[in-house]
């Protein structure tokens, strides 16, 4: 039986009670919008119309006009509630106001309409269609990266596996063969969204300087590294704020994260050196010449993928009202600072017993609800992964 992510069932409810509403379901590639779409249509409560939009100069809103009208037609002629599901739709210019056109012209017809689902793998892309065009029309479903216990349940690994081989469930079926597992996320992850999502959303002069930027993000992924000394190891590269642009470009494609230090006013989180964070471990261990049975022979270089694999399972489940930060001040740090409502918890990775001096520093400084040292002897990094960090407070 195939494995249903938990929004199936939301999203299921949801379609029975949109009340007339888009959905909008958006995500970095291959965390399995488009096979929650298949599953959902597999139901027999209603039928599905699933259509992708390519690219090609053909799809425009000519072609948006024509598949939903086609829906209209096969609406009359069941007694069933019909979808449909356009899929990459960010990429036809204008979309959203042909969306708009059609869903307004619903209104006002006899009674066949139809259930809109539009699905894109770059939110940024969408998230700018949905504001300027559709307000209050819809409701948008952001699916993140999978979680260990949503990796674990479908392919039934273990935490050292998700800590190295990450999270992508079209990758993880190869990890039995690890250089083709790496060959697949290289190239038909990292180099596909790179190539189609990023370079989408605008023009980049330097491409290179893009792809090298992500390259040494990941491989620093869960060190502070500032943007001056990244530059170093760079070449082309304008200026700093060329290379935060193409981290924030990175961000917002599923691929790179760059955490602030935690303060409590907001320009001195600005002015931090980001502490570099992949959103999925995969992409760290997809581009490292390290293997898996090797890699955990050696403490530090393991200390460090743990480290990146709670940063990916913090970032995977944060919520609107939740933000991630770290936080250092001289030869203290703490790994992550954890942020929900008006309160937050800090957070150190070991994989061995230390002296845990920068979370009493931290503690002292900041009076945080609540301190962990994640370790073998107290809180496991392998329980945290199968928890909701929201039960931490």
């Amino acid at each position: 039986m195939e494995y249903k992510r938990p929004i199936f069932t939301k999203l299921r409810r949801r379609l029975h009670q949109s009340g007339g509403l888009i959905q909008v379901i958006t995500g970095p590639r291959q965390v399995g919008k488009t096979t929650l779409v298949k599953q959902l249509f597999e139901l027999e409560e209603w039928e599905g119309i699933y259509q992708i939009a390519e690219g090609s100069a053909k799809f425009n809103g000519a072609w948006i006009e024509s598949v939903f009208n086609d829906a209209v037609v096969h609406q009359k002629s069941t007694k069933k509630k019909v979808i449909l599901a356009i899929d990459e739709i960010q990429k036809i210019q204008n979309w959203s106001e042909s969306i708009k056109t059609l869903f307004d012209r619903q209104k006002f017809e006899d009674g066949h309409a139809i259930e809109l689902l539009l699905l894109g793998s770059s939110d940024w892309l969408m998230q700018r269609g949905l504001s300027e065009s559709l307000a209050g029309r819809f409701e948008q479903w952001k699916i993140p990266h999978w979680s260990y216990v949503e990796m674990h349940d479908a392919f039934d690994i273990t935490p050292e596996e998700y800590v190295y081989f990450g999270a992508y469930p079209g990758a993880i079926k190869l990890r039995e063969d690890e250089d083709r597992w790496k060959s697949y996320v290289l190239q038909a992850l990292i180099e596909t969204v790179i190539t189609k999502d990023v370079l989408l959303m605008e023009r980049i002069d330097k491409p290179a300087v893009l792809r090298r930027v992500f390259e040494l993000g990941a491989l620093y992924s869960g060190q502070i590294l500032s943007y001056t000394k990244l530059m170093g190891q760079l070449q082309d590269a304008k200026n700093t704020t060329t290379v935060a642009h193409y981290l924030e470009l990175l961000h917002r494609a599923g691929l790179l994260d760059g955490l602030q230090k935690f303060a409590m006013d907001n320009a001195r989180k600005r002015a931090s050196s980001p502490k570099w964070q992949v959103m999925n471990n995969a992409l760290l261990s997809a581009i490292s010449h390290e293997r898996f049975e090797g890699i955990q022979k050696d403490k530090m270089k393991w200390g460090r993928w743990v480290e990146s694999a709670v940063g990916c399972h913090l970032i995977s489940h944060l919520q609107s009202d939740m933000e991630l930060f770290y936080w250092n001040e001289s030869n203290a740090e703490v790994d992550y600072i954890l942020k929900y409502g008006d309160r937050y918890i800090g957070l150190e990775v070991k994989t061995s017993p230390e002296k845990i001096t920068g979370l009493e520093k931290f503690s002292k400084k900041f009076r945080p609800h609540k301190i962990y040292q994640l370790s073998p002897t107290g809180l496991s990094w392998q329980k945290l992964l199968q928890m909701d960090p929201r039960e931490l407070f």
